[in-house]
């Protein structure tokens, strides 16, 4: 295939033009400091992205990852806050079993109960919002509270990079392997282009679809850590929206809301054009709220141009399994 008919080059290309244009109107933007901060900045879309890609190849939809992240995140800063003397790894470690135990609840419901994916994470993702405050009873955890190492870990840097960057740099490499060299990986692919037909040749479905929406949760509860860690607070509206940004760096970076269409490479790419378009509107000294136009109608460009490059293959987001597939679970 011609490079230039690639969507990844294209998209790359497209993150290079955006960054250059910005730089010619504020040559700040172009300051190794401030690529550094838009490198880190979007570290964390990044990491969602990816399992989010992965979620919507099988033709489903993670819209509870931003409550996740928030409660997961809850947890580990009230649980670091009442125990300073606790070890970082241990408090890491519970915010992703957090994020995996709420992403199992979504892929149980989805997987083996044949419920529909955007009606059940929809659900969830209020139930795990309103958890928030009910574990923190509204109140915020702010920085004073919080231990020096918890927050200072995401932007302690090794070999002249934030920790952040060499976690989104380590899940890359895992999620690309995954999708492309491993059963599972080759497995949600066939779901999500022909559900039925992976249900006849053996593939465990209902099974790939717990684990896929566990991964996604728990890659959620590790970022929530990162971020109330980041930005030294945690708080019921932490995230708010977020699950839409992190969508749309999918849609962006050329994954199908059909299913069964999508790479690791994209959804990276994608969740840095984001990054790029939030980072520059400040410097520009564009309005805040011209950043939701502007990211939608990217999104509506992208969607045309995937409903373009596949008409023949038909939306489906809702129904998955047919009675048919049962056995094969």
């Amino acid at each position: 295939m011609n490079l230039l008919k690639q969507r990844e080059f294209l998209l790359a290309l497209m993150v290079v033009i955006l960054i250059g244009l910005v730089g010619l109107r504020a040559p700040i933007f172009l300051a190794p400091s401030s690529l550094a901060n838009l490198v880190t900045d979007s570290t964390l879309l990044v990491m969602l992205a990816l399992t989010q890609m992965l979620v919507i190849v099988t033709r489903g939809v993670d819209l509870s990852v931003a409550s996740n992240l928030a409660l997961s995140g809850m947890v580990a800063a009230m649980l670091a806050s009442h125990n300073p003397g606790l070890p970082l790894p241990i408090v890491i470690a519970v915010a992703i079993l957090v994020g995996l135990g709420l992403g199992l609840v979504n892929g149980w419901l989805i997987g083996y109960l044949q419920l529909p994916p955007i009606v059940i994470t929809l659900g969830t993702m209020s139930v795990y919002r309103g958890m928030v405050f009910v574990l923190s009873g509204g109140a915020w955890v702010s920085a004073h509270q919080m231990p020096h190492d918890f927050i200072a870990f995401p932007l302690t840097r090794l070999l002249g990079l934030p920790h952040l960057v060499w976690l989104a740099a380590a899940m890359l490499a895992l999620m690309a392997f995954l999708a492309r060299h491993t059963r599972f990986g080759r497995d949600l692919y066939a779901v999500g282009n022909a559900p039925q037909c992976a249900g006849y040749i053996g593939i465990p479905i209902a099974r790939r679809l717990l684990w896929v929406y566990g991964l996604s949760g728990a890659v959620a509860g590790l970022c929530g850590y990162l971020w109330v860690a980041r930005y030294a607070v945690a708080y019921t509206e932490v995230a708010y929206g977020f699950e839409f940004t992190v969508i749309a760096a999918c849609v962006i970076g050329g994954v199908s809301i059909g299913g069964g269409i999508g790479s690791v490479p994209g959804a990276m790419l994608g969740a840095l054009f984001l990054s790029v378009i939030g980072n520059a509107l400040p410097v520009l000294q564009v309005s805040p709220f011209w950043q939701s136009a502007l990211t939608g109608l990217v999104i509506l460009i992208a969607v045309l141009i995937n409903a373009r490059g596949k008409t023949s293959r038909g939306r489906q987001i809702l129904p998955l399994h047919t009675n048919d597939m049962k056995s094969a679970a």
